[in-house]
């Protein structure tokens, strides 16, 4: 089984849009996992039906047992997050500030303070109207720990795919170069860099370069909107041929992206220019990791 991972140094490149296409493109031994958890929106193109779900049990909250508390105050003391404080009479833990850290409940002589394991969101396995299976979560509002869910997606969709003999997993990162962006490249065979000729779209396409090189990942640019600054996209190839990055798309900007969200369809199927110049990228990334 290979994994494709699609990412991209910003929001708004259309990542998401060609993740969508080649969802559509790919052949039946595909299955999809969407690892944009904090802001999930692949699911609104393949209309995906839900066969299961399950809570995400992840991060901890400090509870104060208020039959056991003495009032000692050892709990405001320590807690470095200041999530305690003494409000009507009594030490109380904001559950904004508290991390779970546990210290508090260490260091509590009457042991009145406990763990509890909270619900950080949802995960889910869907079917989509492309008739392939579907692995996405929701990370809850204000909610921790999206790389461990980014984590969790991608094992429930890595062992989906072995044991049906998928060839390919086909994962939609996030944006950007954070945790969640870590998580999804680790363990990729191919990443697809979906970028655009913009100061910030170049910029921060060299930043998930350099981070995707950590990896040592094979990798791919689609250059999106190419012809909104021509220089600067003139620019963008020649530093991809300096990196040996391979340049696997120069897509126009046009309405059709816009229009196909609209329809609730991917762009390759209400666009035959979109579609031949995706499915000819499609066939170069699936060339690259057989060879």
């Amino acid at each position: 089984m290979k994994e494709i991972v699609i990412i991209s140094g910003k929001g708004g490149t259309g990542k998401t849009s060609i993740t969508a296409s080649f969802a559509y493109l790919s052949g039946e031994n595909t299955v999809l996992a969407d690892c944009d958890v904090d802001a999930s929106d692949l699911h609104l193109l393949l209309k995906p039906e839900t066969i299961s779900e399950e809570d995400f049990l992840s991060s901890y909250l400090a509870v104060i047992d208020y039959n056991k508390c003495r009032d000692c105050g050892k709990c405001f003391e320590v807690c470095r997050f200041k999530a305690v404080s003494f409000d009507n009479e009594k030490f109380v833990i904001n559950s904004q500030n508290c991390e779970g850290c546990g210290y508090c409940a260490n260091i509590c002589p009457a042991k009145a303070i406990s763990l509890k394991i909270q619900n950080d969101g949802k995960l889910y396995i869907s079917k989509t109207r492309l008739n392939k299976t579907f692995f996405h979560a929701e990370l809850g509002p204000g909610a921790e720990n999206s790389g461990k869910l980014v984590a969790k997606v991608k094992k429930n969709a890595k062992k989906y795919a072995r044991e049906n003999n998928l060839e390919i997993m086909l994962v939609d990162g996030s944006p950007g170069i954070g945790c969640p962006v870590i998580s999804s490249l680790s363990g990729a065979n191919y990443v697809v860099l979906v970028t655009e000729p913009t100061v910030s779209g170049s910029h921060d396409l060299k930043r998930v370069i350099e981070l995707v090189q950590k990896f040592k990942i094979k990798m791919g640019c689609i250059i999106n909107k190419a012809d909104i600054n021509t220089a600067l996209a003139d620019e963008i190839k020649t530093f991809l041929k300096d990196q040996n990055i391979e340049l696997l798309a120069e897509l126009p900007c046009d309405d059709v992206f816009t229009e196909a969200m609209i329809a609730e369809k991917t762009v390759a199927e209400v666009s035959s220019e979109m579609s031949g110049k995706l499915s000819q990228a499609w066939n170069e990334i699936i060339n690259s990791i057989r060879g």
